[in-house]
């Protein structure tokens, strides 16, 4: 797809729209340092009882709770069950939701109710794959958390089961649905910073919260937590509290960072530039700090190769995780361009221009006599190298969603919740979700075996 039709195909399909217009003024009009609104209109309707979406969670932790607060933000939605194998979290979903939320430690008695609608999944990366899959077949509607998948052979049976349902499978990287993307993916498509050379991402942390040095309940124990089931295909291991409530430090259950922070990335990068990601990647990195038991690095980095495509040129990604940055914790996310940078946020974007230096100057030129350095300024002259990156206006540029935005997660299940009542197109389905989980475990792949290893983007298969 080029890129002209990849925009007249995102206007025309987008369930969400922003009050934006072309962006092509303001790379010709010189900005300095100016800031423009990004604004967001939805379509709201009225919904009795008969229209309303009934949803249950499975999984009811720390993400489990955020995602279900954010979809009941949006008109229509109920949230009828709740599952999860620690009864406290079951007592808390009562707190949260009402004293007649059903609640179970069994997530098949969710997926056996007539009530249910559709079903948010936020458990442990091991069990997406089994969940998503039977609920499919169940007839559910289903958000599943990012990563999509913990294994790269996994991906292929949800998109199946996506297919033979015919319900909604919307992968939720929470900030995929936001106006900084919107709006990041229509300037890149208008031009604003050329070709695409480089992306650079990153993270800092500094404490153990960031770290996943999550709280333990008090009243942990074999009685309160079903932790035979909490295992499922994982190895077998005696009773663990921390296994359990800190499971992303282990490779038996999570992804690490590349399955926790990478796939938002990814799922970033390849909207905004319409690709299906990368081809090769190498990574490196160690348990510097958090050597708490955990079989996982705290600091990562990874190198990403992008073939050329129809909708950008060949260009290298670069992605760095530090869970002990003495700085005090930040992070970033970068496209650069041959004309240009431009740095994504969830609620805004910023494009960065400067002068392209064609000609020499006084450092190169200091060994030449006078005469020659006369004589080379009059040849550049005349080459008139005044191209349209060297000519592009210069300064920065800010768009910057208003304050009564609802939010990027709010947009995810706004998306969601249309698509279920109008049957249209979600903005992460399994195709992109596998894609995104792919390129983000091939960091992990490549940690593991100590050397690059390749990924065929279209297929989505290791090679």
């Amino acid at each position: 797809m080029t890129k002209n039709n990849s925009r007249r195909s995102f206007i025309k399909q987008a369930s969400l729209t922003s009050a934006a217009l072309s962006t092509t003024p303001f790379l010709l009009a010189a900005p300095k340092h100016q800031t423009e609104l990004l604004q967001r209109a939805y379509s709201f309707q009225k919904f009795g009882v008969n229209d309303q979406i009934n949803i249950a969670l499975i999984g009811t932790g720390i993400q489990g709770i955020y995602d279900t607060q954010a979809a009941l933000q949006v008109d229509g939605i109920k949230i009828v069950a709740a599952c999860d194998l620690y009864t406290g979290r079951l007592d808390r979903a009562k707190e949260l939701w009402g004293q007649n939320i059903f609640v179970t430690r069994d997530y098949r008695e969710i997926l056996n109710r007539k009530d249910i609608d559709a079903v948010l999944i936020a458990t442990p990366d091991h069990w997406h794959q089994t969940i998503t899959v039977a609920a499919l077949k169940a007839g559910k509607h289903v958000y599943c958390e990012k990563p999509m998948v913990q294994n790269f052979n996994e991906g292929q049976e949800i998109i199946k089961a996506q297919k033979d349902s015919g319900k909604i499978c919307q992968i939720g990287s929470q900030g995929m649905s936001s106006l900084g993307n919107e709006k990041a993916k229509e300037l890149y498509e208008d031009g604003a910073i050329g070709d695409i050379v480089m992306l650079d991402m990153y993270n800092d942390r500094y404490s153990a919260e960031g770290a996943w040095q999550y709280p333990i309940p008090t009243d942990a124990n074999f009685k309160t937590i079903d932790f035979e089931t909490f295992l499922g295909s994982a190895p077998k291991v005696p009773f663990d509290n921390n296994r359990f409530f800190r499971w992303r430090n282990y490779q038996d259950y999570g992804t690490g960072v590349a399955g926790d922070l990478f796939v938002h990335a990814f799922s970033t990068l390849n909207y905004v530039i319409n690709s299906d990601g990368p081809n090769r990647a190498l990574a490196t990195g160690g348990l510097r700090y958090w050597k708490d038991g955990r079989d996982v690095p705290d600091v990562s980095i990874s190198l990403y190769d992008y073939p050329k495509t129809e909708t950008h040129a060949p260009f290298n990604a670069a992605f760095r995780i530090n869970f002990i940055a003495g700085s005090g914790g930040g992070g970033g996310f970068k496209l650069i361009g041959t004309e240009g940078e431009m740095e994504i946020g969830q609620n805004s974007v910023t494009i960065n221009r400067s002068k392209l230096g064609m000609e020499p100057s006084g450092y190169s030129m200091i060994s030449f006599t006078e005469d020659m350095q006369a004589k080379i300024r009059k040849e550049y002259a005349a080459k008139e190298l005044n191209t349209r990156a060297s000519s592009l206006a210069t300064g920065t540029t800010t768009w910057k969603a208003q304050r009564n935005y609802k939010g990027a997660h709010y947009d995810h299940f706004f998306n969601f919740f249309t698509s279920i009542r109008t049957n249209g197109k979600i903005i992460q389905d399994p195709k992109f979700g596998l894609r995104a989980a792919g390129a983000a475990l091939l960091a992990n792949e490549s940690y593991s075996r100590k050397q690059p290893v390749d990924w065929d983007p279209t297929e989505m298969k290791l090679l």
